[in-house]
């Protein structure tokens, strides 16, 4: 049904010096689910979180979320969607609590939950250590704070797990799967960490070439493929045999 649509875009396209770095893209992110957007290097995930957060403009086509169309509403929308995407930048003198309330002043939201947002994702909600000193960890944490402290509905997050160590990614897996299936937030995520993604995306997406393939659900693809998520995504990336068949029959 379309109201437990959350994202969808219809024939989305993107040119780049006359090049369609994306080609009509359809994508259907449901209300509350984890969607896994895969490619390889250069493939064009990162062009459609842009595009989605308004900061590129599409060359054709068209996004909606919640129904409505963001070019036409797309301030209102905005206010309801976290983002990381690509490396994020904070001010460098400042404490974490220090930018998230940047951050939240800004956006005209409350800063009541600054300390709990924080403890969310692991960080010390009283330290005044300045960002200038974090890790990549830490900053990867405080991204997804500040695309969390602001309550938004939609989250978009482009490699959130990058230099996390093995108890971080835990972590974060499962703050994912929390905010998805206990406060309803709709999570667009793409990472190179198959495994990761496959543990869990409800959905999986892959951008071969600009064009998305087939959508398929996690559960699908694990009946399917004996490797699971890994086994999928090579074969579609180099065109093995199976998986034709497989998105054929519109699983």
């Amino acid at each position: 049904m379309v109201n437990d649509i959350a994202i969808q875009t219809r024939r989305l396209k993107k040119v780049f010096d006359g090049r369609e770095v994306i080609q009509k893209c359809d994508m259907t992110v449901q209300k509350g689910s984890i969607y896994g957007l895969l490619g390889v290097n250069g493939a064009g995930k990162t062009t459609i979180f842009k595009m989605l957060m308004g900061l590129l403009q599409p060359s054709g086509g068209c996004i909606e979320m919640f129904g409505r169309d963001i070019a036409e509403n797309k301030g209102g929308i905005l206010r309801n969607i976290g983002s990381m995407i690509e490396v994020p930048v904070f001010y460098e003198h400042l404490s974490a609590a220090e930018n998230l309330d940047l951050h939240l002043s800004y956006m005209g939201a409350s800063k009541s939950e600054i300390g709990k947002v924080l403890e969310l994702v692991g960080l010390d909600r009283s330290s005044n250590q300045p960002v200038s000193q974090y890790s990549l960890g830490m900053r990867q944490r405080l991204g997804i704070a500040r695309a969390l402290s602001h309550k938004p509905k939609v989250l978009l997050l482009d490699e959130p797990i990058n230099g996390l160590d093995p108890f971080g990614i835990r972590e974060m897996r499962e703050l994912f799967l929390d905010l998805s299936k206990q406060s309803q937030i709709t999570i667009l995520i793409s990472s190179h960490i198959l495994n990761e993604i496959a543990q869990i995306a409800d959905t999986i997406g892959v951008l071969t070439d600009g064009i998305l393939a087939n959508e398929v659900s996690m559960s699908d693809i694990k009946e399917r493929f004996d490797d699971g998520l890994e086994d999928y995504f090579f074969q579609l990336i180099k065109g093995g045999n199976g998986v034709d068949e497989f998105n054929e029959v519109g699983i």
